[in-house]
Order: structure tokens, then C-alpha cells, then sequence
């Protein structure tokens, strides 16, 4: 398989697929929202997307399997699966606020081997293949070499659900907020991931999580010379809901100070 040509037609699909998305947005009203759960939102425009997606990614690869958001798993194959979120970001596509994005992923047995994120209001493409550097819009993107919290921007998601955590993730706020240069929540975990790939944040973290909002994102962050786990440092993150995420350099510090708090449950802001 041709990795980097299969990705490039992933590629076109993200494009149509977001403008697709862009263009519905301009009549997009309050009445076509879906309620999943509290802040937890779906459209006609995330299924239609999925859709669209799915049956392009079928024409590319008929033998291969689905996972995605909007209730589509098919395993057909064994071997190749795509991660797909249509729609990365669907409340701030609700209204009308950036970032709202296209995530697939290409996973071979339990290897990803392509990953695309499209964000779609500032048009911009982030991508990468099993064994390439990192892309976005045709140029290479990298992680910083900033090595400590007190030199980091961090990305961050709310939780929607596990709320028996969330005293623990507003400690963990607290402590970011006191120690690094910032925190910020976008809410597109897939955007995240891509922006620490192109050096706009040094780390991200969430729990919570989906593989699809993750899959693609975490990929490229690692062809760009980032570092990605769970919680407890293991490679287990597409499925298991947590995220650790960052450049190469701060990774053993950052990961050191989630593991803290969630697993260990210690409060080192107030040590």
C-alpha cells in the first residue's frame, strides 16, 4: 500500500467533506440540533458528513472497516480500519465559533498509519503517514523544544461526562493556570493535538475522550516529533478515554503532573 498517495486522497476528503460543512453552517439553525447527552450535541450535518466520508473512504479501500462517531462501525476487515469524526467540534460549529473540524484516521491492525485533521474555518490540512514528517497545508510542521511547564502553553477539553473527576481536573486547571503560560480549551480535541504537532501549544490533555477525536490528531503530533499516552503512560489512549499529549521535551514533566492528579489523586498545586 502507498501510504502517502492513500493519504492524499484522504485528504481531498476532508477538503469536500469540510466544505460540505462550511457551507451548511451559513444555514444552520437552532432547530436542526439532535441532543446526545447534556452539552452533547449532533446534526444532519455531522451524519450527512459521515456519510460522505464513509462512502469515499469505501471506494479507497473496499475491504476495510469503520469506526465512527455517529454510530457507524462496521468491521469488515480485520486489518484496516478508518477513525472518523465527522464533525470534531459540533457545539462550536453550532454557534458559529472556531474550531470545528474533519479527523481520519487509517489504522492497520493496531497501528495507525495515516492521519489527517482538516480545521475547517481557518483552511487549514494537518497530516501525516506511517514513517513521513508532519504536514499542514504542504509544509512541515514540528513540535517546540520548550521543556518545562513554566515555558508551556497547554490545551485542555471539559469533560461532558466523569464528572466524579471533575474536582480533580479543575485542581489540574488551577495548577496549569498558576504555573505555565496559559491554558486554553478550544473544544476540537482533534485540533488540539494538530496545534501541538505545530508548535501553537506544547501539551494537551483531556479524559473523556473518543477514538475518533483522537486517532488522527495523535498520529501527527508523533510523526512531528511528539509524544502521546494515557494517564498511565501506556499506548492504550485511542481507546481507553484518556490523553496525555506533547512535544518530546516537556513530555516527562507533563506527564509526571497528570498522572499525579488523576491517578495518584495528589493536589501538587498546593505542595
Amino acid at each position: 500500500m502507498n501510504l502517502e498517495k492513500l493519504c492524499t486522497e484522504v485528504q481531498t476528503i476532508a477538503r469536500t467533506t469540510g466544505a460540505f460543512i462550511a457551507g451548511e453552517r451559513k444555514k444552520f439553525t437552532i432547530k436542526d440540533i439532535e441532543v446526545k447527552g447534556k452539552a452533547n450535541f449532533v446534526s444532519y450535518v455531522d451524519k450527512q458528513a459521515e456519510i460522505q466520508i464513509i462512502e469515499k473512504l469505501r471506494e479507497l479501500l473496499p475491504d476495510s472497516g469503520f469506526i465512527a462517531e455517529e454510530d457507524t462501525t462496521e468491521r469488515t476487515s480485520d486489518n484496516y480500519q478508518w477513525i472518523i469524526d465527522p464533525l470534531d467540534g459540533t457545539t462550536n460549529f453550532i454557534h458559529g465559533l472556531p474550531p470545528y473540524a474533519v479527523s481520519i484516521a487509517l489504522m492497520e491492525g493496531t497501528e495507525l498509519v495515516i492521519g489527517v485533521v482538516y480545521e475547517i474555518t481557518q483552511n487549514e490540512c494537518f497530516y501525516a503517514w506511517k514513517g513521513s514528517k508532519a504536514y499542514m497545508n504542504g509544509e512541515e510542521i514540528k513540535v517546540t523544544n520548550a521543556a518545562t511547564t513554566t515555558d508551556a502553553l497547554v490545551g485542555t477539553g471539559f469533560p461532558y461526562s466523569a464528572m466524579d473527576t471533575l474536582d480533580i481536573f479543575i485542581a489540574s486547571m488551577r495548577y496549569f493556570m498558576l504555573h505555565s503560560h496559559g491554558l486554553r480549551r478550544l473544544g476540537s480535541a482533534a485540533t488540539d493535538l494538530a496545534y501541538v504537532a505545530a508548535g501553537r501549544f506544547e501539551a494537551f490533555y483531556e479524559h473523556g475522550l473518543k477514538p475518533w477525536d483522537v486517532a488522527a490528531g495523535a498520529l501527527i503530533l508523533k510523526q512531528a516529533g511528539g509524544m502521546v499516552s494515557d494517564f498511565n503512560g501506556t499506548d492504550g489512549f485511542i481507546f481507553n478515554g484518556e490523553l496525555v499529549a506533547s512535544n518530546g521535551a516537556y513530555y516527562d514533566e507533563f506527564y509526571s503532573i497528570i498522572h499525579q492528579y488523576f491517578v495518584e489523586n495528589k493536589d501538587i498545586g498546593s505542595q
